[in-house]
């Protein structure tokens, strides 16, 4: 794509998602999450290869499925209501059917098929735009109706997207399909309190975000798509895998990296709600994530491949324009767990 093209198709999704954000008239909402869907496709088929053709097209069916839903409880809640702005319906289905809707968006458990296949057929800023940008929307949504949303079928969700979202990472060696399970397995916690306590969902979003945006740039700037290029690169260069496992470490929600704060904020409000048995096994779940990254970091820092060549014990630390970017972002990654305490008191 030349510039032109480039420019107009980014600041498309920029826009569709500040529409989305800043509307309160379903109509506006809905076109605005279209924009979004409609401009991420050509950046996902940036590099013309089957496998990010079929990427793409995944991710067009499953989405637009999405939004036919979306659309079908918009019209029927202006029929319901007679009006197109934001409304507390009682209605159960309306409300169900709209929930099902984003929850189809977001790749949330049962619908978390796509996520996987088409973040590892794209390329890796891609796929960090696919993980970070392209959820923000559909959240906008939910936290704007979450006084009516149904918290049994919510929390239902949220403990299968932590559950699969653990499992399915526990045999891969591909960096963008363990991040994919890991955002499923995010996602989870972030719907999990989002209709108790919306300010801090954000605050976990917030957070995923940082963690996520961190590990691809640094997954990019050493061109990383699996455990076996890790395992290279600390022969040359540990302080960079040390940032990428530090990161890794963080949003498997490890203490105490910050990605165990919203983890410890979000326990803290559905025990405050008298939810006990959702936080108890989704911690437990969380554990399947910690796991596949505690054994990531073990084979790619504690062993080495048998060599006689010398120049692998030099370390090598190579600086590019990213460098600046990665810096204060695997500092946040890292290092603002007693930040948390100041969140909780303000909830």
């Amino acid at each position: 794509m030349n510039i032109m093209t480039t420019m107009i198709i980014y600041t498309t999704l920029i826009m569709g998602t500040l529409i989305t954000l800043i509307s309160s008239h379903w109509l506006l909402m809905w076109a605005g999450l279209e924009l979004s869907m409609l401009s991420i496709i050509p950046i996902l088929m940036n590099k013309t290869n089957p496998r990010s053709t079929e990427a793409a097209t995944k991710y067009f069916l499953t989405q637009a499925t999405a939004s036919m839903l979306l659309l079908l409880s918009i019209i029927m809640t202006m029929v319901y209501s007679g009006q197109w702005s934001i409304i507390y319906s009682n209605n159960q289905i309306l409300t169900l059917t709209l929930t099902l809707s984003l929850i189809m968006k977001l790749g949330l458990a049962p619908f978390h098929f796509w996520v996987i296949e088409v973040t590892q057929g794209t390329p890796l800023l891609q796929g960090m735009i696919l993980l970070t940008w392209q959820k923000i929307a559909p959240l906008s949504i939910l936290i704007q109706i979450s006084p009516t949303i149904n918290l049994p079928l919510i929390l239902t969700s949220a403990l299968l997207s932590t559950l699969l979202g653990g499992w399915g990472g526990l045999n891969q060696t591909q960096l963008r399909k363990i991040i994919a399970y890991s955002s499923i397995a995010h996602m989870g916690w972030i719907m999990a309190v989002i209709s108790l306590s919306p300010s801090i969902s954000l605050f976990n979003l917030i957070i995923y975000i940082t963690l996520t945006i961190s590990l691809f740039t640094m997954l990019y700037m050493n061109n990383n798509l699996s455990t076996l290029s890790l395992s290279h690169v600390w022969s040359t260069a540990p302080p960079i895998i040390i940032i990428i496992l530090m990161n890794l470490l963080s949003l498997g929600g490890l203490p105490p990296l910050t990605g165990f704060s919203p983890k410890w904020a979000i326990i803290q409000e559905l025990v405050k709600n008298n939810i006990i048995m959702i936080p108890t096994l989704m911690t437990i779940m969380a554990l399947l994530n910690l796991y596949f990254y505690m054994r990531l970091t073990y084979s790619t820092t504690l062993t080495l491949f048998p060599s006689t060549n010398n120049t692998k014990t030099k370390w090598h630390f190579h600086h590019n324009k990213m460098t600046t970017i990665v810096s204060p972002l695997s500092t946040l990654s890292t290092m603002t767990l007693p930040l948390t305490p100041l969140l909780i008191t303000l909830n």
